[in-house]
């Protein structure tokens, strides 16, 4: 973890608590930003907790005041699939939440319906990154994975040394589908704010090796086995665990 931004970290009795928690305060977040006048722009996840956040954001949206009209959303990385596979993120996000509060500002990398290699999809979302505003995002929400891995920068893999760019095709993926297309380090690394949200005891070793201390001889080689050091906010990181994930801290 960088000096400049040392994690907070806030722990729940279960994985219900954690995904309320995460929910209220993410759209206590949006309504001050659009009271302040401000259009936020949020980074979203995929998996199991993921899914459980954005459906509570569904429950609590209608009371909350947020116009998600007025909300730019895009997404840490997804999976290079058909459009109408249930593999790819957006999918999971819009049958959870995004299509019932209204969402429609929705960034993600082409599908392999639509462009013919990862290569393709990450230059076409690394574009839009560019010319749509999402080079610098309010907050970003990212998993991690039981090896460690963020987005889809996996422990080892190519991914981790790219520079320059925003986004890049991710092959061979330890974790099925094989392809994919991840933000990398510079993009994620300009997030204000960055929760990770954690939950389960599978997840535990790999909090442990993320948020461990280390001396600064080792920071590398910690780095390319737990890829999510990797990634601060420039403003806040909080960890969003709950008891089993941060039974090892």
């Amino acid at each position: 973890m960088t000096e400049t931004s040392q994690p907070l970290i806030e722990v729940h009795d279960d994985a219900a608590a954690l995904a309320t928690a995460v929910a209220g305060e993410l759209l206590n977040r949006l309504a001050d930003a659009q009271a302040a006048g401000q259009v936020p722009h949020v980074g979203l996840t995929g998996g199991t907790i993921a899914d459980a956040i954005h459906r509570e954001i569904a429950r609590l949206a209608p009371a909350s005041g947020v116009d998600w009209g007025a909300v730019v959303l895009w997404f840490g990385d997804e999976r290079f699939v058909p459009a109408d596979s249930p593999d790819r993120n957006i999918t999971q996000a819009r049958t959870a939440f995004l299509d019932e509060v209204g969402a429609f500002r929705v960034h993600t990398a082409p599908s392999s319906s639509e462009v013919g290699s990862a290569e393709e999809a990450a230059a076409s979302y690394a574009d839009t990154i560019r010319t749509q505003g999402g080079s610098h995002l309010d907050i970003l929400m990212l998993g991690i994975g039981p090896d460690g891995h963020v987005a889809s920068l996996f422990p080892g893999h190519p991914g981790l040394d790219a520079a320059g760019v925003d986004a890049i095709a991710v092959h061979e993926s330890p974790k099925p589908p094989p392809d994919r297309v991840s933000l990398t380090f510079e993009a994620l690394n300009r997030a204000q704010a960055v929760w990770f949200l954690v939950s389960g005891e599978a997840k535990a070793d790999a909090v442990r090796r993320a948020l461990a201390e280390v001396a600064p001889a080792d920071a590398a080689a910690a780095l390319r086995e737990t890829p999510a050091r990797g990634v601060t906010g420039r403003t806040e990181t909080t960890w969003f665990l709950d008891a089993a994930a941060a039974s090892l801290i």
